[in-house]
């Protein structure tokens, strides 16, 4: 049984860690392939995938559970950049398995070249139709996940899911088939956490969810029928924004936290070996 279970899994188990969107089996797989430029604002956190979005020219957008390494100097990926990581920023009432898992990364520099996607604001996201996109393993809705990320050599997929319930933290997603499904309906899974639920309105992207964890007793990550979690936007716009506008580093503090958020399996005394192991190159 599963059941809000974090979309990253231990660690120490990155087969199982490193595998991202799960598609429907009577579709092609090639018809989910993605580009950089589906979605410009992408930043990708480690080597095996995880995600987060670029809201701001100086920060990026992600889930509390993966900021485990997002250390000063750490480097990510934003686009085609690589950046270095200038502090994290943790809603200060998140615990790791449950809801407001939603964090900031603050960025040495700014990037230049890409456009920020624009945080939704509004509070009617039932029923609208958006994207996933990640890198990472991948499988069909009828045995889960089934590829790691080594045999899918950093490929990027997308998928389209409906948002069929909202509440007042998350917007929730169901893994539906047939004719139930979207033409290339899809969820994220491990190693996709912090990635972005989005659509594009013009010229604009709008993000409207953050990649969180599953919610299904019944059902694993991938597997048709499994419940979705993401962490709603609309709902932490105010304090993302007070996060970004404070006057200094301290006050920024005192309304988040710093906390890692190491998962199970991972040592403190071990961790600087495993987040170079793991950095963006």
């Amino acid at each position: 049984m599963k059941f809000s279970q974090s979309l990253f899994l231990s660690i120490g188990l990155f087969t199982s860690l490193a595998n991202a969107i799960v598609i429907r089996h009577d579709v092609s797989d090639e018809k989910y392939s993605a580009v950089p430029s589906d979605f410009p604002p992408l930043a990708t956190l480690y080597n095996i995938g995880v995600h987060g979005t670029l809201i701001h020219p100086q920060w990026v957008v992600t889930a509390a559970h993966a900021v485990f390494c997002m250390n000063p100097g750490q480097k990510i990926k934003v686009g085609e950049e690589i950046v270095s990581v200038s502090n994290r920023y943790s809603h200060p009432e998140y615990r790791l398995g449950g809801e407001h898992d939603i964090a900031l990364i603050k960025l040495e520099s700014s990037i230049k070249q890409i456009e920020p996607a624009e945080m939704y604001s509004n509070n009617d996201e039932k029923g609208a139709v958006v994207w996933f996109i990640g890198i990472g393993g991948t499988g069909t809705g009828t045995k889960g996940q089934t590829v790691g990320y080594k045999e899918n050599n950093g490929k990027l997929r997308k998928a389209q899911n409906k948002i069929v319930k909202t509440t007042d933290t998350d917007i929730v997603f169901k893994f539906e088939e047939g004719s139930a499904a979207e033409a290339l309906e899809g969820v994220s899974g491990n190693g996709d956490s912090g990635g972005p639920a989005y659509r594009k309105n013009g010229d604009k992207y709008e993000l409207l969810g953050i990649s969180s964890r599953t919610d299904s007793w019944f059902y694993g990550v991938g597997e048709y029928g499994v419940t979705e979690l993401y962490t709603r936007v609309s709902s932490y716009k105010r304090w993302i924004q007070d996060v970004i506008s404070a006057d200094s580093d301290l006050i920024r503090e005192k309304i988040s936290t710093q906390s890692p958020f190491l998962h199970d399996g991972m040592k403190p005394e071990k961790m600087n070996d495993l987040c170079s192991s793991i950095e963006v190159k």
